[in-house]
């Protein structure tokens, strides 16, 4: 216990700045380096997975693509080998070389070169035969003591396989002084033993510069070398296929700068005669280097953002907490010189805003012991006096609706001597109106009820506007005795004769309908006004679904907020209007949200 209460005394004893530092440190700026280090290292696990299985993808791409050409090669070697019209034309003695040409027009023209449009990795077809009866040219050779000194047929002689796969060079068929590389199928005709009077040997050439794209292709990922079984390199892209070169394929060795590299090889195929071939692949560093730091700088970036970000929060909050308790400090060092003076500052909802809002509730009270007494007692004598003043007020509107009725009356007795019955009606319905209006305590009204008081406001306004007005009333006897909320149809029956007769240079009219249909109250106020503009009635619905209480349409959204605060969302308020053919404000309530009170019509 007593180590524990020196450790809490060293926390305690801790100045708030140095406190802040340390939560920064401690609880943000040290796990953000642990987790982006931990971070770091299992993405750098992760893209050098992704590369590595990047790297073989790319070597079987280019490994399959290789063997494609080969074995495509090799297939149409096995084709023209099973040609027996072929063999016959080729082991047949030629009495001279107008009948060989007679018999290559009819067979052996198109025989062989219609192969390559469909293998396009075939450069040449050439099948060389012991009959010096043939005349030879094109497709078609004799084996003579030339061919038999070149390279690619002593590396037929030393070879057992049925079908070989060679590389050498040979000077070029389109140049006799220009050397060039050469990768062919080579394979001898012997499949007819009836037609082996001449030896004959097939040599198809494939396309180096396929190989050489395909190895090209893949550059990005890795270095490729072709090799064959005596570990010489055939092709690479450094090396490509070089023309004008004598010398022998160099061996593949690794340099020193490939030796710190990943290696990788995989055989060309399993048929005999790719036996030994491979593709060997260098890792190019660069890539995976690239990839790694790409990561490391968007890592690095993210973290130096969640470190700048940390630090200007922690900042905001050392600053305000730093702020406000000197602030604090210093009034109520104040206090001791009896100066009670107020922390007028922000002071906020947290704890120390809490400690400032006490201590201004505790100056102030001092304040009002010490200085506000007399204060206090004229602001009770005002009080008084406005109670008064409120009570007289009171009497003075309680008498002034008498006073109007006794002179209204006083009016209609003159009118009624007078005979002037037009001003005696008016006056009766106006009486009768404001007698309604000071007398009518409930908020739920019968629909008979709003009808009659709304008769009688037309009844006055018929008065005023004379033969430019009229009004009908289309009021269904069920829907008489539903209760509404009152006053919700006469605002819009004077919103009509404000603003829709007033401006009709002909007759107004008027029309309150009201029935029950479909489940629903439904009540419209039609007028034959100058109507409304479109944009004019989307400002309308807009404010009558606002909050604010400012703008136009007030009497309008007093009857909607009013139905929908009895009613919720379950009533629908709705304006149809067009320019100079009226306007009609409608609301249907469901009466099952009504009230219905019961009793004889005319009661």
């Amino acid at each position: 216990m007593k180590k524990r209460f020196r450790f809490r005394s060293f926390i305690n004893d801790i100045p708030l700045n140095y406190k802040f530092i340390l939560i920064y440190v401690i609880g943000v700026l040290l796990p953000i380096v642990v987790i982006n280090i931990v971070f770091l290292d299992r993405m750098t696990g992760i893209i050098k997975e992704r590369e590595e299985q990047n790297l073989e993808i790319s070597l079987e791409r280019a490994r399959k693509d290789i063997h494609d050409f080969i074995d495509g090669g090799v297939a149409v070697s096995h084709a023209l080998n099973t040609d027996k019209m072929l063999y016959e034309t080729l082991d047949r003695t030629y009495e001279s070389p107008v009948e060989f040409y007679e018999t290559f027009d009819e067979q052996l023209r198109n025989r062989v070169t219609n192969y390559i449009p469909v293998n396009n990795q075939i450069q040449r077809i050439s099948i060389y035969t012991e009959n010096e009866t043939i005349v030879p040219g094109g497709n078609y050779q004799v084996l003579d003591a030339e061919v038999r000194n070149s390279d690619w047929y002593r590396l037929w002689q030393q070879s057992t396989s049925p079908v070989l796969v060679a590389a050498y060079r040979a000077t070029q068929a389109n140049s006799a002084t220009l050397t060039g590389p050469y990768l062919s199928v080579i394979e001898k005709m012997d499949y007819f033993d009836t037609y082996s009077t001449y030896g004959k040997l097939l040599r198809i050439d494939i396309d180096l510069s396929k190989i050489y794209d395909v190895i090209v292709r893949e550059q990005a990922y890795l270095n490729l070398y072709l090799v064959n079984e005596h570990n010489e390199i055939i092709m690479s892209a450094d090396s490509g296929y070089q023309r004008g070169v004598t010398d022998d394929y160099p061996v593949f060795r690794l340099t020193d700068n490939e030796r710190n590299k990943d290696i990788h090889a995989v055989s060309i195929g399993t048929a005999s005669y790719v036996k030994g071939w491979k593709l060997v692949g260098v890792t190019q560093g660069k890539r995976l280097s690239s990839a790694m730091l790409d990561m490391q700088l968007y890592v690095g970036f993210i973290a130096a953002v969640i470190t700048l970000f940390s630090l200007i929060f922690i900042y905001i909050m050392l600053r305000s907490y730093n702020y406000r308790v000197k602030r604090l400090s210093r009034h109520m060092q104040k206090v001791t010189n009896e100066k009670f003076d107020l922390i007028r500052i922000d002071e906020g909802n947290d704890e120390i805003g809490g400690l400032i809002q006490n201590f201004n509730i505790m100056t102030s009270r001092i304040n009002s012991l010490i200085n506000n007494v007399y204060k206090l007692e004229i602001q009770k004598k005002n009080l008084e006096m406005e109670q008064v003043r409120a009570e007289l007020n009171f009497l003075q509107s309680q008498m002034n609706p008498h006073f109007l009725f006794n002179t209204l009356n006083a009016i209609l007795v003159v009118c009624t001597k007078n005979n002037y019955s037009d001003v005696t009606d008016i006056i009766k319905s106006l009486s009768k109106l404001l007698r309604r209006l000071l007398s009518w305590k409930e908020d739920i009204v019968t629909l008979e009820e709003e009808i009659l008081f709304i008769e009688m406001y037309l009844k006055i306004e018929k008065f005023r506007f004379r033969d430019k007005f009229e009004y009908e009333l289309d009021i269904d006897p069920e829907a008489l005795h539903y209760k509404i909320p009152k006053m919700s149809i006469q605002p819009l029956v004077e919103n009509a004769c404000k603003h829709g007769i007033q401006a009709v240079e002909g007759k107004g009219v008027v029309k309150i309908g009201a029935l029950v249909s479909d489940g629903c109250l439904c009540v419209s106020v039609q007028d034959n006004g100058k109507g409304i503009e479109p944009e004019k009635r989307r400002e309308m619905l807009i404010s009558m679904r606002s909050e604010s209480t400012s703008g136009t349409s007030i009497g309008i959204r007093n009857v909607y907020r009013r139905l929908e605060l009895y009613y919720d969302d379950l009533v629908r308020f709705d304006i149809d209007s067009k320019p100079y053919q009226g306007t009609t404000v409608s609301f249907k309530i469901p009466i099952r949200l009504l009230e219905h009170q019961d009793y004889p019509q005319g009661e």
